[in-house]
Protein backbone atom coordinates (compact mmCIF):
# COMPACT_ATOMS: atom_id res chain seq x y z
CA UNK A 1 0.00 0.00 0.00
CA UNK A 2 1.44 3.33 -1.16
CA UNK A 3 1.56 5.92 2.04
CA UNK A 4 3.37 8.55 0.07
CA UNK A 5 2.53 11.08 -2.37
CA UNK A 6 5.37 11.27 -4.38
CA UNK A 7 9.19 10.60 -2.92
CA UNK A 8 9.06 13.85 -0.83
CA UNK A 9 5.40 13.84 0.71
CA UNK A 10 3.01 11.59 2.55
CA UNK A 11 -0.31 11.17 1.47
CA UNK A 12 -2.77 13.95 2.93
CA UNK A 13 -4.53 11.64 4.41
CA UNK A 14 -1.76 9.94 6.64
CA UNK A 15 0.31 10.52 9.48
CA UNK A 16 3.36 8.71 9.76
CA UNK A 17 5.56 8.44 12.92
CA UNK A 18 9.62 6.98 12.11
CA UNK A 19 11.79 6.66 14.92
CA UNK A 20 14.42 9.02 14.56
CA UNK A 21 17.55 7.56 17.01
CA UNK A 22 17.65 4.61 19.31
CA UNK A 23 17.09 5.70 22.69
CA UNK A 24 18.26 2.43 24.28
CA UNK A 25 18.72 -1.01 23.37
CA UNK A 26 18.36 -3.56 26.04
CA UNK A 27 20.30 -6.46 25.55
CA UNK A 28 19.32 -10.36 26.47
CA UNK A 29 21.95 -13.48 26.17
CA UNK A 30 20.52 -14.80 22.54
CA UNK A 31 18.70 -11.34 21.86
CA UNK A 32 18.14 -7.49 21.88
CA UNK A 33 15.64 -4.46 21.81
CA UNK A 34 16.16 -1.76 20.96
CA UNK A 35 14.08 1.49 21.60
CA UNK A 36 13.44 4.33 19.40
CA UNK A 37 11.88 7.72 20.01
CA UNK A 38 10.59 9.76 17.44
CA UNK A 39 11.55 12.80 17.94
CA UNK A 40 15.05 14.39 19.22
CA UNK A 41 15.17 14.38 22.76
CA UNK A 42 16.36 18.26 23.85
CA UNK A 43 15.31 18.42 26.85
CA UNK A 44 13.46 15.85 29.77
CA UNK A 45 9.69 16.95 28.78
CA UNK A 46 10.71 15.74 25.02
CA UNK A 47 10.39 11.95 26.72
CA UNK A 48 6.50 12.81 27.29
CA UNK A 49 4.03 12.11 23.99
CA UNK A 50 6.41 9.80 22.44
CA UNK A 51 4.81 7.27 19.76
CA UNK A 52 6.84 4.42 20.80
CA UNK A 53 8.55 2.31 18.01
CA UNK A 54 10.55 -0.79 19.14
CA UNK A 55 12.67 -3.25 17.36
CA UNK A 56 13.61 -6.98 19.09
CA UNK A 57 16.29 -8.92 17.17
CA UNK A 58 16.62 -12.48 17.65
CA UNK A 59 17.88 -15.69 15.82
CA UNK A 60 15.59 -18.75 15.50
CA UNK A 61 17.92 -20.73 13.20
CA UNK A 62 21.84 -20.12 12.43
CA UNK A 63 21.62 -17.52 9.60
CA UNK A 64 18.67 -16.04 9.88
CA UNK A 65 17.16 -12.66 11.86
CA UNK A 66 13.95 -11.79 13.19
CA UNK A 67 12.83 -8.62 13.88
CA UNK A 68 9.53 -7.79 15.70
CA UNK A 69 8.84 -4.06 15.34
CA UNK A 70 6.18 -2.86 17.31
CA UNK A 71 4.24 0.21 18.06
CA UNK A 72 1.49 -0.89 21.12
CA UNK A 73 2.72 -4.29 22.74
CA UNK A 74 -0.04 -4.97 24.77
CA UNK A 75 -2.36 -6.07 21.76
CA UNK A 76 -3.40 -9.95 22.37
CA UNK A 77 -1.72 -12.23 19.65
CA UNK A 78 -3.62 -12.98 16.45
CA UNK A 79 -4.50 -16.58 15.73
CA UNK A 80 -3.93 -18.21 13.01
CA UNK A 81 -0.23 -17.96 13.42
CA UNK A 82 2.45 -19.35 11.08
CA UNK A 83 4.57 -21.98 12.89
CA UNK A 84 8.24 -21.70 12.62
CA UNK A 85 10.61 -24.62 13.56
CA UNK A 86 13.57 -22.92 15.60
CA UNK A 87 16.76 -24.48 15.77
CA UNK A 88 20.14 -23.70 18.37
CA UNK A 89 21.46 -20.67 16.60
CA UNK A 90 24.34 -20.20 18.34
CA UNK A 91 23.44 -16.30 18.82
CA UNK A 92 26.65 -13.92 20.09
CA UNK A 93 25.59 -10.67 21.04
CA UNK A 94 27.84 -7.35 21.07
CA UNK A 95 27.18 -4.05 23.31
CA UNK A 96 28.95 -1.09 22.94
CA UNK A 97 28.54 2.61 23.03
CA UNK A 98 28.82 2.87 19.23
CA UNK A 99 26.27 0.16 18.38
CA UNK A 100 24.83 -2.98 19.14
CA UNK A 101 25.30 -6.36 16.98
CA UNK A 102 23.71 -9.72 17.16
CA UNK A 103 25.54 -12.29 15.28
CA UNK A 104 24.52 -15.56 13.87
CA UNK A 105 26.46 -17.86 11.52
CA UNK A 106 27.98 -15.12 8.73
CA UNK A 107 24.80 -12.88 9.02
CA UNK A 108 24.62 -10.03 11.47
CA UNK A 109 22.09 -7.24 12.26
CA UNK A 110 23.87 -3.80 13.99
CA UNK A 111 21.68 -0.99 15.34
CA UNK A 112 23.03 2.34 16.00
CA UNK A 113 23.22 3.97 18.86
CA UNK A 114 24.94 7.17 18.04
CA UNK A 115 23.21 9.31 15.50
CA UNK A 116 20.24 8.55 13.19
CA UNK A 117 18.56 5.62 13.32
CA UNK A 118 19.83 2.65 11.10
CA UNK A 119 19.86 -0.79 11.28
CA UNK A 120 22.15 -3.16 8.93
CA UNK A 121 22.03 -6.18 8.00
CA UNK A 122 25.78 -7.37 7.24
CA UNK A 123 28.06 -10.25 6.34
CA UNK A 124 31.26 -9.38 8.35
CA UNK A 125 31.69 -6.35 6.99
CA UNK A 126 29.83 -6.43 3.88
CA UNK A 127 26.22 -4.54 3.88
CA UNK A 128 23.66 -7.14 2.72
CA UNK A 129 20.51 -4.48 3.12
CA UNK A 130 19.72 -1.55 5.54
CA UNK A 131 16.60 -0.32 7.19
CA UNK A 132 17.17 3.55 7.18
CA UNK A 133 16.20 6.85 7.36
CA UNK A 134 11.89 6.75 7.19
CA UNK A 135 11.87 2.52 6.80
CA UNK A 136 10.42 1.44 9.80
CA UNK A 137 7.33 3.27 10.52
CA UNK A 138 3.55 3.62 12.35
CA UNK A 139 1.45 4.89 9.51
CA UNK A 140 -2.30 5.92 10.24
CA UNK A 141 -4.43 6.11 7.51
CA UNK A 142 -8.16 5.85 6.62
CA UNK A 143 -7.51 2.39 6.15
CA UNK A 144 -6.41 1.91 10.07
CA UNK A 145 -3.15 1.58 11.79
CA UNK A 146 -0.13 -0.12 9.81
CA UNK A 147 3.31 -0.60 10.78
CA UNK A 148 5.58 -0.83 7.56
CA UNK A 149 9.61 -1.77 6.87
CA UNK A 150 11.42 -0.79 4.07
CA UNK A 151 14.75 -2.48 3.07
CA UNK A 152 17.30 -1.57 0.28
CA UNK A 153 17.95 -1.97 -2.96
CA UNK A 154 21.36 -2.15 -4.65
CA UNK A 155 21.95 -1.14 -7.60
CA UNK A 156 20.99 -4.51 -9.95
CA UNK A 157 19.42 -6.07 -7.38
CA UNK A 158 16.33 -8.16 -8.82
CA UNK A 159 13.11 -9.67 -6.47
CA UNK A 160 11.93 -12.92 -7.08
CA UNK A 161 9.18 -14.94 -5.42
CA UNK A 162 6.10 -14.08 -2.98
CA UNK A 163 4.30 -17.15 -4.29
CA UNK A 164 2.32 -18.17 -7.24
CA UNK A 165 2.07 -15.31 -9.38
CA UNK A 166 1.03 -14.44 -12.86
CA UNK A 167 3.20 -11.06 -13.50
CA UNK A 168 6.76 -10.70 -14.95
CA UNK A 169 9.15 -13.00 -12.89
CA UNK A 170 11.44 -10.05 -11.75
CA UNK A 171 9.21 -8.38 -8.96
CA UNK A 172 10.91 -4.93 -9.48
CA UNK A 173 8.39 -2.19 -9.77
CA UNK A 174 5.43 -3.94 -9.11
CA UNK A 175 3.11 -3.53 -6.24
CA UNK A 176 1.74 -7.09 -4.94
CA UNK A 177 -1.06 -7.56 -2.35
CA UNK A 178 -0.77 -10.75 -0.44
CA UNK A 179 -4.29 -12.26 -0.50
CA UNK A 180 -5.62 -15.60 -1.95
CA UNK A 181 -8.55 -14.33 -4.46
CA UNK A 182 -9.78 -16.09 -7.67
CA UNK A 183 -8.86 -13.77 -9.77
CA UNK A 184 -7.52 -16.24 -13.29
CA UNK A 185 -4.03 -16.42 -14.08
CA UNK A 186 -3.75 -13.18 -16.19
CA UNK A 187 -3.79 -11.02 -13.84
CA UNK A 188 -2.01 -9.65 -10.55
CA UNK A 189 -4.32 -11.95 -8.23
CA UNK A 190 -2.96 -14.59 -7.10
CA UNK A 191 -4.34 -18.45 -5.37
CA UNK A 192 -1.41 -19.21 -3.73
CA UNK A 193 0.04 -16.37 -2.66
CA UNK A 194 3.43 -16.87 -0.16
CA UNK A 195 4.83 -13.64 2.28
CA UNK A 196 8.52 -14.69 1.26
CA UNK A 197 10.67 -13.07 -1.35
CA UNK A 198 14.38 -13.70 -1.89
CA UNK A 199 16.95 -11.32 -3.96
CA UNK A 200 19.88 -11.82 -6.25
CA UNK A 201 22.03 -9.76 -3.21
CA UNK A 202 21.69 -13.81 -0.85
CA UNK A 203 19.24 -13.06 0.88
CA UNK A 204 15.56 -14.06 1.19
CA UNK A 205 12.11 -12.33 3.27
CA UNK A 206 9.77 -13.69 5.45
CA UNK A 207 7.33 -11.54 6.37
CA UNK A 208 6.02 -13.72 9.05
CA UNK A 209 2.37 -13.01 8.83
CA UNK A 210 -0.87 -15.00 7.27
CA UNK A 211 -3.00 -12.28 6.92
CA UNK A 212 -2.62 -9.44 4.35
CA UNK A 213 0.37 -7.75 3.24
CA UNK A 214 0.92 -5.27 1.40
CA UNK A 215 4.72 -4.89 -0.72
CA UNK A 216 5.86 -1.94 -2.63
CA UNK A 217 8.38 -3.75 -4.48
CA UNK A 218 10.45 -1.06 -5.93
CA UNK A 219 7.40 0.74 -6.54
CA UNK A 220 6.62 3.84 -4.12
CA UNK A 221 10.77 4.33 -3.56
CA UNK A 222 12.60 2.61 -6.50
CA UNK A 223 15.34 1.59 -4.01
CA UNK A 224 13.47 -0.16 -1.17
CA UNK A 225 11.20 -2.80 -0.97
CA UNK A 226 8.32 -1.53 1.50
CA UNK A 227 6.10 -4.18 3.12
CA UNK A 228 3.29 -3.37 5.37
CA UNK A 229 0.63 -4.60 7.24
CA UNK A 230 -2.53 -3.81 9.96
CA UNK A 231 -2.35 -3.51 13.46
CA UNK A 232 0.59 -3.39 16.18
CA UNK A 233 3.39 -5.30 15.07
CA UNK A 234 5.18 -6.25 12.17
CA UNK A 235 7.24 -9.81 12.27
CA UNK A 236 9.90 -10.57 9.68
CA UNK A 237 13.06 -12.97 9.42
CA UNK A 238 15.85 -12.19 7.29
CA UNK A 239 17.42 -14.79 5.70
CA UNK A 240 21.14 -15.21 4.67
CA UNK A 241 22.41 -17.62 2.11
CA UNK A 242 24.43 -16.69 0.39
CA UNK A 243 23.24 -18.79 -2.13
CA UNK A 244 20.06 -18.80 -3.76
CA UNK A 245 20.06 -22.90 -2.87
CA UNK A 246 20.96 -21.62 0.81
CA UNK A 247 18.23 -19.53 1.41
CA UNK A 248 15.82 -21.41 0.09
CA UNK A 249 17.11 -24.57 2.18
CA UNK A 250 17.16 -22.04 5.20
CA UNK A 251 13.62 -20.73 4.72
CA UNK A 252 12.19 -24.34 4.67
CA UNK A 253 13.61 -25.61 7.23
CA UNK A 254 12.40 -22.49 9.26
CA UNK A 255 8.89 -23.48 8.01
CA UNK A 256 8.23 -26.73 7.11
CA UNK A 257 8.80 -28.66 4.19
CA UNK A 258 6.25 -30.58 2.41
CA UNK A 259 6.41 -34.26 1.68
CA UNK A 260 7.69 -34.91 -1.83
CA UNK A 261 5.27 -35.84 -4.06
CA UNK A 262 5.29 -39.03 -6.16
CA UNK A 263 7.21 -39.18 -9.38
CA UNK A 264 4.57 -39.14 -11.75
CA UNK A 265 2.64 -35.67 -10.41
CA UNK A 266 6.05 -34.06 -11.92
CA UNK A 267 4.53 -35.17 -15.05
CA UNK A 268 2.23 -33.49 -18.21
CA UNK A 269 -1.26 -33.12 -17.14
CA UNK A 270 -3.80 -32.42 -19.75
CA UNK A 271 -7.03 -31.25 -19.00
CA UNK A 272 -10.55 -30.74 -20.05
CA UNK A 273 -10.29 -27.38 -19.69
CA UNK A 274 -13.40 -25.43 -18.23
CA UNK A 275 -15.03 -23.88 -21.12
CA UNK A 276 -14.22 -26.97 -23.38
CA UNK A 277 -17.56 -28.91 -24.02
CA UNK A 278 -17.29 -32.71 -23.46
CA UNK A 279 -18.20 -36.00 -22.77
CA UNK A 280 -16.37 -39.37 -22.88
CA UNK A 281 -15.68 -39.02 -26.81
CA UNK A 282 -13.77 -35.92 -26.42
CA UNK A 283 -11.57 -36.36 -23.15
CA UNK A 284 -10.72 -39.89 -25.23
CA UNK A 285 -10.29 -38.02 -28.48
CA UNK A 286 -7.85 -35.32 -26.55
CA UNK A 287 -5.98 -38.46 -24.82
CA UNK A 288 -5.74 -40.25 -28.30
CA UNK A 289 -4.31 -36.81 -29.66
CA UNK A 290 -1.28 -36.84 -27.55
CA UNK A 291 -0.75 -40.52 -28.25
CA UNK A 292 -0.46 -39.97 -31.87
CA UNK A 293 1.96 -36.37 -31.19
CA UNK A 294 4.25 -39.34 -28.96
CA UNK A 295 3.52 -37.07 -26.49
CA UNK A 296 3.51 -38.68 -22.51
CA UNK A 297 0.42 -37.88 -20.64
CA UNK A 298 0.55 -38.75 -17.17
CA UNK A 299 -2.39 -37.41 -15.56
CA UNK A 300 -6.01 -36.30 -16.45
CA UNK A 301 -7.95 -34.04 -15.34
CA UNK A 302 -11.58 -33.34 -15.34
CA UNK A 303 -12.67 -29.85 -14.99
CA UNK A 304 -15.81 -29.00 -12.96
CA UNK A 305 -18.10 -29.88 -15.61
CA UNK A 306 -17.72 -33.28 -14.85
CA UNK A 307 -20.48 -32.50 -12.73
CA UNK A 308 -24.15 -31.38 -13.78
CA UNK A 309 -24.18 -28.03 -14.03
CA UNK A 310 -25.79 -25.48 -11.15
CA UNK A 311 -25.46 -28.54 -8.62
CA UNK A 312 -21.43 -27.98 -8.48
CA UNK A 313 -20.25 -29.47 -5.64
CA UNK A 314 -22.04 -32.95 -5.73
CA UNK A 315 -19.72 -35.02 -5.72
CA UNK A 316 -22.25 -37.07 -8.98
CA UNK A 317 -21.07 -37.70 -12.40
CA UNK A 318 -23.45 -35.46 -15.19
CA UNK A 319 -24.62 -38.92 -16.73
CA UNK A 320 -26.08 -37.33 -19.16
CA UNK A 321 -22.37 -36.82 -20.87
CA UNK A 322 -21.00 -39.86 -18.48
CA UNK A 323 -23.35 -42.44 -18.75
CA UNK A 324 -20.97 -44.71 -17.32
CA UNK A 325 -18.25 -43.28 -15.41
CA UNK A 326 -16.55 -46.23 -13.81
CA UNK A 327 -16.29 -48.10 -17.01
CA UNK A 328 -14.65 -44.83 -18.61
CA UNK A 329 -12.18 -44.29 -15.79
CA UNK A 330 -11.16 -48.20 -15.89
CA UNK A 331 -10.58 -47.76 -19.60
CA UNK A 332 -8.59 -44.51 -18.80
CA UNK A 333 -6.24 -46.40 -16.14
CA UNK A 334 -5.59 -49.85 -18.21
CA UNK A 335 -3.90 -46.66 -20.07
CA UNK A 336 -1.17 -45.44 -17.02
CA UNK A 337 -2.73 -42.35 -16.29
CA UNK A 338 -3.84 -40.85 -13.13
CA UNK A 339 -7.31 -39.28 -12.73
CA UNK A 340 -7.82 -36.02 -11.54
CA UNK A 341 -11.49 -34.46 -10.74
CA UNK A 342 -12.49 -30.32 -10.40
CA UNK A 343 -14.07 -29.44 -6.70
CA UNK A 344 -14.63 -26.76 -4.33
CA UNK A 345 -15.51 -26.50 -0.77
CA UNK A 346 -19.19 -24.72 -1.80
CA UNK A 347 -22.39 -26.39 -2.53
CA UNK A 348 -24.86 -24.65 -4.95
CA UNK A 349 -28.48 -24.46 -3.43
CA UNK A 350 -29.57 -26.95 -6.51
CA UNK A 351 -27.11 -29.51 -5.64
CA UNK A 352 -28.83 -32.31 -3.87
CA UNK A 353 -26.18 -31.61 -0.90
CA UNK A 354 -27.26 -28.47 -0.17
CA UNK A 355 -30.54 -28.94 2.33
CA UNK A 356 -28.38 -31.48 3.88
CA UNK A 357 -25.76 -28.86 4.55
CA UNK A 358 -28.63 -26.28 5.66
CA UNK A 359 -30.72 -28.84 7.86
CA UNK A 360 -27.07 -29.61 9.77
CA UNK A 361 -25.41 -26.17 10.33
CA UNK A 362 -22.82 -27.35 7.76
CA UNK A 363 -22.96 -24.10 5.84
CA UNK A 364 -21.31 -20.58 6.74
CA UNK A 365 -23.97 -18.45 8.63
CA UNK A 366 -24.69 -14.53 8.11
CA UNK A 367 -24.80 -13.18 11.57
CA UNK A 368 -28.38 -13.25 11.67
CA UNK A 369 -28.10 -17.20 11.16
CA UNK A 370 -29.10 -17.09 7.66
CA UNK A 371 -27.06 -19.64 5.63
CA UNK A 372 -24.79 -16.87 3.65
CA UNK A 373 -25.23 -17.08 0.17
CA UNK A 374 -24.16 -15.35 -3.47
CA UNK A 375 -24.19 -15.68 -7.30
CA UNK A 376 -21.16 -16.20 -8.10
CA UNK A 377 -19.90 -18.73 -9.63
CA UNK A 378 -22.74 -20.85 -8.90
CA UNK A 379 -26.55 -20.09 -8.07
CA UNK A 380 -26.87 -19.58 -4.22
CA UNK A 381 -23.91 -20.68 -3.80
CA UNK A 382 -23.17 -21.52 0.26
CA UNK A 383 -19.63 -22.29 1.60
CA UNK A 384 -18.62 -25.07 3.65
CA UNK A 385 -18.16 -24.04 7.05
CA UNK A 386 -14.78 -25.82 8.30
CA UNK A 387 -14.94 -24.99 11.61
CA UNK A 388 -17.83 -26.48 12.45
CA UNK A 389 -16.74 -29.11 14.86
CA UNK A 390 -19.26 -31.65 13.92
CA UNK A 391 -19.14 -30.85 9.76
CA UNK A 392 -19.43 -32.85 6.99
CA UNK A 393 -15.60 -32.90 6.38
CA UNK A 394 -14.43 -33.10 10.19
CA UNK A 395 -17.09 -35.99 10.77
CA UNK A 396 -15.38 -37.57 7.41
CA UNK A 397 -11.68 -37.14 9.09
CA UNK A 398 -12.75 -38.96 11.73
CA UNK A 399 -14.48 -41.70 10.37
CA UNK A 400 -12.13 -42.20 7.52
CA UNK A 401 -9.17 -41.66 9.44
CA UNK A 402 -7.12 -40.55 6.15
CA UNK A 403 -4.53 -38.00 5.37
CA UNK A 404 -5.79 -34.73 3.65
CA UNK A 405 -5.16 -34.54 0.47
CA UNK A 406 -5.41 -31.47 -2.34
CA UNK A 407 -7.24 -32.03 -5.75
CA UNK A 408 -6.56 -29.32 -8.05
CA UNK A 409 -8.29 -26.28 -6.40
CA UNK A 410 -9.30 -28.31 -2.90
CA UNK A 411 -7.96 -27.57 0.29
CA UNK A 412 -9.28 -30.61 1.96
CA UNK A 413 -10.19 -34.16 0.97
CA UNK A 414 -9.94 -37.73 1.60
CA UNK A 415 -8.95 -40.70 -0.72
CA UNK A 416 -11.75 -42.96 0.42
CA UNK A 417 -14.29 -40.74 1.44
CA UNK A 418 -13.84 -39.54 -2.85
CA UNK A 419 -13.26 -42.92 -4.04
CA UNK A 420 -17.32 -43.49 -2.73
CA UNK A 421 -18.26 -40.63 -3.95
CA UNK A 422 -17.02 -41.31 -7.35
CA UNK A 423 -18.23 -44.96 -7.61
CA UNK A 424 -14.47 -46.07 -8.34
CA UNK A 425 -12.20 -48.13 -6.03
CA UNK A 426 -9.94 -45.85 -4.13
CA UNK A 427 -6.57 -46.23 -6.28
CA UNK A 428 -8.54 -44.43 -9.10
CA UNK A 429 -8.44 -41.21 -6.88
CA UNK A 430 -5.85 -38.57 -7.71
CA UNK A 431 -3.15 -38.37 -4.51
Amino acid sequence: MKFTDGYWHMRADVTATFPVTAHEVEVETDAMTAHATTKRLQQRGDTLNQVPVSARFSSPAPNVIRVQIYHHKGRRPRQPQFELFTQAAGVTVRDDAQAATLTSGDLSVRVEKQGDWRVDFLDGERLITRSGHHAMGVIDAPEGRFIHEQLNLGVGECVYGLGERFTPFVKNGQVVDLWNEDGGTSSELAYKNVPFYMTNRGYGVLINHPEKVSLEVGSEKVERVQFSVPGEMLDYCLIYGPTPKQVLERYTALTGRPALPPAWSFGLWLSTSFTTPYDEETVTSFIQGMADRNIPLHVFHFDCFWMKEFEWVNFEWDRRVFPDPEAMLRRLKERGLRICVWINSYIGQRSPLFDEGVAGGYLVKRPDGDVWQWDRWQSGMGLVDFTNPVGIVTRALLQEGHRAVGLCNVAIGFQRLFAQWLGVTAESVLL
